[in-house]
């Protein structure tokens, strides 16, 4: 069965749930980077729930996985079962420096230097 990979920024990470069978299975979703970003939603099954643990939302990753199909009362799904998640290194890095330049823009004093507040204009 042929693997895939993808990268993007964790936008949802739900909690761990559990099925009166035991089964156990967490989803996650990441927002792709290209013109039109799309919203992918992932799972982890049985002892990969825990691999987002050390993530949260809005670090990027590099999530590898697998394409599963199945057909249930006659209705067709497509799950992508991720199996091992990295982060991607820079990215984090990038956006928390673009916020940080976004806030010293934000706190430029508008006042003139005798402080009376008018603008000059």
């Amino acid at each position: 069965m042929p693997s895939y990979e993808m990268e993007g920024k964790i936008k949802v990470i739900d909690f761990t749930k559990t099925f009166d069978s035991g089964f156990t299975k967490r989803e996650f979703v990441v927002t792709t980077d290209e013109k039109f970003p799309q919203d992918i939603k992932f799972e982890l099954i049985k002892d990969k729930c825990d691999l987002i643990d050390e993530y949260s939302e809005g670090n990027w990753i590099k999530v590898n996985f697998n394409m599963k199909g199945n057909e249930y009362n006659d209705k067709y799904y497509v799950n992508l079962q991720a199996w091992k998640l990295e982060a991607v290194e820079g990215r984090d890095t990038q956006a928390q420096a673009v916020a940080e330049s976004d806030v010293a823009r934000a706190e430029v004093v508008t006042e003139d230097d005798d402080g009376s507040g008018d603008l000059p204009f």
